[in-house]
């Protein structure tokens, strides 16, 4: 077994510990939605403009996005996007933009990925975010609200999205 085999399966093993004392101790909050931070794909984000489409759906200004990208020596760092060699052996982040990316308490996370990824999945589960929503299919643990959906169709996705936080009342009309 390779070190990043047995990094992924520490990783894998502190994410179901963790999933299980999250989901039992959830709350939800009722405020409204100001600050918005999205987690997605390199190859998503390279081909949408998500952060633009979900300030211009959604009415609100204060966004962030990261973006999981494959680990490549030929790659530079950058505050856009993080990979797996950004995660010690504990499960920890170690890239401090990223850490302060999941620290911020956001008001809406959206996880836009549809397929699992337990290192998207993990910074979903860390982010301190107090309403998440993202993907069905990928984690039903992960999310308070959930929607069914393509990554190509964004504009579908945050139609929907938007039409449930106004009933929540967490965007006003």
């Amino acid at each position: 077994m390779n070190f990043s085999k047995l990094k992924e399966a520490r990783l894998r093993k502190k994410f179901d510990k963790n999933i299980k004392q999250v989901s039992e101790s959830r709350t939800v909050s009722q405020k409204e939605i100001q600050s918005v931070g999205i987690l997605t794909t390199e190859s998503i984000a390279s081909k949408i403009d998500v952060q633009a489409k979900i300030e211009s759906i959604l009415g609100v200004r204060n966004t962030k996005i990261y973006s999981f990208k494959k680990y490549s020596k030929l790659d530079e760092g950058s505050f856009k996007y993080f990979s797996e060699k950004d995660i010690n052996w504990k499960g920890d982040y170690t890239q401090p933009s990223f850490n302060s990316f999941l620290e911020e308490p956001f008001d809406l996370l959206i996880g836009y990925f549809n397929e699992t990824n337990l290192y998207l999945e993990n910074a979903v589960l860390t982010s301190k975010a107090t309403f998440k929503a993202g993907f069905s299919g990928v984690n039903s643990k992960l999310y308070e609200l959930e929607i069914l959906g393509e990554t190509e169709h964004l504009e579908a996705f945050l139609l929907e999205l938007k039409k449930y936080l106004q009933i929540l009342k967490k965007l006003k009309n």
